[in-house]
């Protein structure tokens, strides 16, 4: 039987070949890759079935880079928002290791490693600066990455997602929801675990057919194993937790309604963070705001990158 969801990919593939972004895949050392999407300019176009792409260019515009949160990888997460970005930015968005295409040998699970590859990964096609966009999981690996390479990261915007998962905020976030474990969250086994989850990550009430949970749990749920330790890599303890000083411009984009990490844990964080953090909520959205309200968000979103991008090009008096 077909596989709805796998059997959509292609029509979801062509709509981001049409607005600019083509797949390419970066060995980033003997061992560890990791796929993206990439501006259809910075690589060849295959003319055979089965040739892969060449870089052939660094990016012309200004890049802007989208990692996705636990749930999905970065096409799905992300299919909303890369049309409203492509006409004035270079766009990447990648799968982090253990989704999509991207894995390794390597024994390392922790948010910062993540960090690492990523940034390896971009500079091997030629991205020096970028504004990187954080969604939940995505956004602690976007933090680590601000906080390692100050000299790539230019800004930051991040929704639903928080520095880093201390035991206290782990335990207090799974008791109100009703989980015994992140792992019971985040990685359902059947179609009622995926109806509880995004039960509590969407504001409004999802509807869809049986078959089709099931088909996503099917295509979006895979490596299980790997992605298991990356969870519990992402725990630490109370003690180990420091706010790091960061240079960059950073806009927290927040669902008013997010259940998961809640309004007043982001309005805390933009306290700790300084006067170089702004924050903006999105009425009727819960933790899936770039999903559940995404012209509300693109239009956010660019508003905050245009000033950036202005703010920096300004000349020096």
């Amino acid at each position: 039987m077909v596989n709805l969801v796998a059997a959509q990919k292609p029509l979801l593939h062509g709509l981001m070949k049409m607005a600019g972004i083509r797949p390419y895949t970066v060995e980033i050392e003997p061992g560890t890759v990791m796929s993206f999407w990439v501006p259809s300019e910075t690589i060849t176009k295959p003319k055979k079935k089965g040739e892969k792409p060449k870089l052939v260019a660094k990016p012309s515009k200004a890049a802007v880079v989208l990692v996705h949160g636990f749930a999905g990888e970065g096409l799905v997460t992300w299919q909303f928002q890369v049309g409203a970005l492509t006409k004035k930015y270079a766009v990447y968005v990648p799968d982090l290791l253990f989704f999509g295409g991207s894995t390794t040998d390597k024994a390392e699970r922790s948010p910062g490693f993540q960090a690492e590859c990523l940034a390896a990964a971009l500079r091997k096609m030629g991205v020096e600066k970028c504004v990187v966009v954080g969604f939940s999981y995505g956004g602690m690996v976007a933090f680590k990455m601000a906080e390692m390479y100050p000299e790539m990261v230019e800004a930051l915007v991040v929704s639903g997602s928080i520095l880093a998962m201390t035991h206290s905020i782990s335990a207090a976030s799974l008791q109100d929801l009703g989980f015994s474990s992140s792992s019971d969250l985040l990685l359902p086994t059947s179609v009622k675990g995926l109806k509880a989850l995004l039960s509590v990550a969407a504001h409004r009430k999802l509807w869809f057919p049986h078959r089709l949970h099931k088909d996503f749990l099917e295509v979006m749920f895979t490596n299980r194993k790997e992605r298991g330790e990356l969870l519990e890599g992402l725990v630490i303890s109370n003690r180990d937790i420091t706010i790091p000083k960061f240079p960059q411009r950073i806009h927290l984009l927040w669902g008013e309604k997010d259940q998961i990490f809640k309004l007043d844990l982001a309005q805390n964080m933009k306290e700790q963070l300084g006067d170089g953090t702004t924050f903006e909520g999105i009425k009727k959205a819960g933790h899936l705001v770039h999903l559940e309200r995404p012209c509300v968000y693109n239009r956010c979103l660019k508003k905050f990158i245009a000033s950036f991008y202005a703010s920096i090009n300004q000349p020096k008096k």
